[in-house]
């Protein structure tokens, strides 16, 4: 079978990539792979028509088919630049027999297809693991059980215990969970990614259904197992017993190189993966960019990664030398190399809100508290930030109409003199009470610039319980690296959603799948002597080395 090259010419362009070795493929559709329990999940082979026998198997395992967008730039890239490619299907998927049951069978199956590949003829005694999202998943899950012919693994733009965070009880991610589960619905039968696009519209308005048990079927007309799970089944429920890394990450030898993004739903998980593999010695890197889930730059860095790293690994030589860990510091535009994470140089320093939305160094003084009204019935909309689906808006935006609003408050410093450079964890203290007992609070960080623009950089939602009592709410945000430009200004936004990024707290303590009232509450947020609410910086102490 030969594919036209103008699909070669066509990927080569929008990916930036350099010219392949050859551009003549042949392709085995449908290849039959045993798994241990009698059940057979296909997989296609893509390889150099001449010369193809031998190289390095580059392994991919993917829910989302085997010929669509997604497997275009990943196994033809390769496959023509030193990779034959195994493109496999997950169970239950695009042909694969089984039934799907997303993230709790890829540790047995991951491990049988790794030994199936190791005995087949064409196997070059050589094998990369790579993907983004679920295709990284993939790798975890098998990591500490991998043989000596797996010689690198490139997971970008996932972690380890993928889909655990989204399914925390507090902050439960709606948008993400229903919208990614409306799109594998679609693999059951072969059905084309494009109808979940073209379904955005019915994705949003079920977003939007009370109770969420029956959101799946004002999407889809029916219900849908995997999105009943998800509403069923929290983030430390049994049923994802076998998802859980626990100590496995320190049982993994195999060099990993880690892609992240700094607006990637993945980040913090992802971030902790890779102190663990670093700690364990295996000769790990990592790499963060200012990228979102779906951003063409993950997908270009990734196949960078699995050329360079992967398969010089592959060839039995080293990588180009290069420091252990590279990220993009938004704001001043430029890569920086640490020798580790979170990097030296960098102490968390708080800023506190003060009344009259001021943010500032110095504690705040006896001051009356402030309030909003949040009603569930008009939820606190989210502004892009970090979002995961095909065709939603993420990563940095204008706030300026969200900061409008009467249910979010800002706390902004003075002018700054001089620069103010972050690079790590960031976190707030929030003195918080709520008119009801269940309440959520969202924090974001923006930059404000000398025109008036405020542009968001990281935030995170926790919910509260005894929302009534007046507590101290640790919010933790995401992590970021990011310079504060003398002339700028840093802002503070505090409110109580970002629908449908998270679901809406209805206020009444009511499980969230079967909820269907919505009660509005007046939040009040603290800011005095005895109750000093502050977000938490990591600000560069010292002068870090930067790359040459």
């Amino acid at each position: 079978m030969r594919t036209p090259p103008l699909t070669s010419l066509l990927v080569q362009k929008s990916l930036g990539l350099p010219a392949p070795m050859t551009r003549d493929l042949l392709v085995e559709r449908d290849l039959q792979v045993p798994m241990r329990d009698g059940t057979v999940l296909l997989a296609d082979r893509w390889a150099p028509r001449t010369g193809g026998e031998g190289l390095p198997t580059l392994l991919v395992r993917s829910p989302y088919g085997r010929k669509g967008p997604i497997a275009m730039q990943v196994t033809r890239p390769l496959a023509e630049r030193g990779f034959q490619v195994l493109m496999q299907s997950t169970r239950g998927t695009d042909g694969s027999g089984g039934d799907l049951e997303p993230l709790r069978h890829e540790r047995l199956d991951g491990i049988d297809t790794v030994e199936w590949v190791c005995r087949q003829p064409w196997f070059g005694e050589s094998m990369v693991l790579s993907g983004q999202s679920y295709l990284g998943f993939t790798q975890w899950a098998m990591a500490d059980q991998l043989p000596a012919q797996v010689k690198a693994m490139i997971p970008a733009a996932t972690e380890s215990e993928l889909g655990l965070a989204l399914l925390r009880e507090d902050a439960f991610a709606l948008e993400s969970l229903l919208g990614w589960g409306l799109l594998i619905e679609g693999q059951r039968k072969r059905l084309p990614s494009v109808r979940f696009l073209l379904g955005a519209r019915r994705r949003r308005r079920a977003e939007t259904v009370l109770p969420l048990s029956d959101a799946d079927s004002s999407a889809l007309g029916r219900r849908s197992p995997i999105i009943q799970n998800f509403l069923a089944h929290d983030d430390n429920s049994p049923y994802w017993s076998g998802i859980h890394s626990g100590e496995r990450l320190s049982k993994v030898t195999v060099p990993t190189s880690l892609v992240g993004g700094w607006y990637d739903i993945s980040l913090p998980g992802l971030l902790r993966d890779f102190t663990h593999v670093q700690a364990a010695g295996s000769g790990s890197r990592l790499t963060v960019g200012p990228w979102s889930h779906t951003s063409s730059q993950f997908v270009t860095a990734t196949l960078s990664e699995t050329l360079t790293f992967g398969l010089s690994l592959a060839r039995g030589t080293a990588p180009a030398e290069r420091a252990p860990v590279r990220v993009f510091v938004m704001g001043s535009e430029e890569w920086r190399d640490f020798s580790a994470w979170p990097p030296p140089g960098y102490a968390p320093q708080s800023f506190h809100l003060h009344p009259a939305g001021r943010l500032a160094l110095d504690p705040p003084p006896d001051s009356a508290p402030d309030s909003y009204r949040y009603d569930p019935a008009d939820p606190t909309p989210a502004t892009a930030g970090i979002r995961m689906l095909p065709g939603v808006k993420a990563g940095p935006v204008d706030n300026t109409g969200l900061e409008a609003r009467p249910d979010v408050l800002t706390y902004t410093s003075d002018t700054l003199t001089e620069d103010i450079e972050m690079i790590g964890d960031v976190s707030a203290e929030i003195w918080f009470r709520s008119s009801l007992t269940h309440a959520d609070v969202f924090v974001r960080v923006c930059d404000v610039a000398p025109e008036g623009r405020s542009t968001n950089i990281c935030d995170g939602l926790v919910g509260v319980t005894h929302a009534d009592e007046l507590s101290r709410v640790t919010v933790t945000l995401w992590p970021t690296a990011y310079r504060f430009r003398a002339g700028h200004r840093i802002r503070v936004q505090v409110s109580s959603g970002a629908f449908p990024q998270y679901n809406r707290n209805p206020g009444t303590g009511e499980p969230r799948h079967s909820a269907t009232r919505l009660q509005a509450a007046t939040q009040t947020i603290l800011h005095d002597s005895d109750h000093a609410s502050a977000i938490s910086l990591p600000v560069r102490t010292r002068r870090p080395t930067q790359r040459p």
